[in-house]
């Protein structure tokens, strides 16, 4: 695929989402204070009952922060989940106008998928600068343009391993006639062991370092802490080239059912 094409279908998606400003804007401004509302009562509970200035390292500002950036963040690493849509070209038979394209198919869902995450940039830097102006920070919160700098690896690899982790799952479809389960069951994982939900600093100790080893705290922990600066410079390094080893992994098992799959594939949809 060529860098023209990409940056091409790349814009298309963008300003396809990005086209009905109104529900855009609407819907993200609802959903943040949605989610920070909750976040807020729900901690601000926790801390009282528990007459407690820590829980798991965090202090409230800290985790009501961490509970911000893990869902801004994650728009980021998800963008629109687009990939029901591989599972819909092979299910439905439109994988075969990709097939005779003389292009990546999956660099062309790719550059779809970046393009998705226009709207996620927009508001992680709207609410990122609106929640200072909001909430108090922690004190200890130091952020310069080195946090900043591997805060963005952390995401940009994020991405990838987010992509490569849900394709094979989609590609699923080639033997089956619905995935979703298998999608959903996935997103729970993620969701869980990935520290979307609570840091994984409040798992057990055992669990903690089971999950380091796995793909999923590199999707929503793992930026987190680095932008945070609970990751120093050598754990950062360790850790992303821990994502990076499951991305390669993750390539190369796509790869393999890619083409075992599509060899069943008969073009006609099911």
């Amino acid at each position: 695929m060529t860098p023209r094409l990409f940056a091409s279908t790349f814009g298309i998606e963008a300003r396809r989402l990005m086209g009905y400003r109104a529900d855009f804007w609407i819907n993200a401004v609802l959903a943040f204070v949605v989610h920070v509302g909750i976040a807020w009562f729900l901690w601000r509970a926790v801390f009282d009952a528990t007459s407690s200035g820590l829980i798991g390292g965090f202090t409230f500002e800290g985790m009501l922060l961490y509970s911000v950036l893990a869902t801004l963040f994650a728009k980021l690493v998800r963008g629109q989940e687009f990939l029901s849509d591989v599972s819909q070209d092979i299910y439905e038979g439109g994988l075969s106008r990709y097939l005779v394209y003389p292009t990546s198919y999956f660099l062309f869902r790719y550059a779809q998928h970046l393009g998705n995450l226009v709207p996620a940039l927009v508001q992680l830097g709207l609410f990122g600068a609106t929640y200072p102006l909001l909430f108090p920070l922690p004190p200890d919160l130091a952020i310069d343009g080195g946090t900043i700098a591997r805060t963005a690896v952390t995401l940009v690899v994020g991405n990838a391993l987010h992509y490569l982790l849900m394709l094979p799952i989609q590609m699923v479809s080639f033997w089956a006639e619905n995935v979703w389960s298998l999608v959903v069951m996935m997103r729970m994982i993620a969701t869980l062991a990935g520290g979307y939900l609570l840091p994984i600093t409040l798992f057990p100790d055992w669990a903690e370092r089971a999950a380091l080893f796995s793909p999923f705290p590199y999707l929503y922990y793992f930026p987190v802490a680095t932008f945070t600066g609970r990751v120093g410079l050598s754990e950062w390094a360790v850790g992303t080239g821990v994502a990076l080893a499951w991305c390669g992994v993750l390539a190369l098992v796509a790869s393999a059912v890619w083409r075992r799959g599509r060899l069943t594939y008969s073009g006609v949809g099911m």
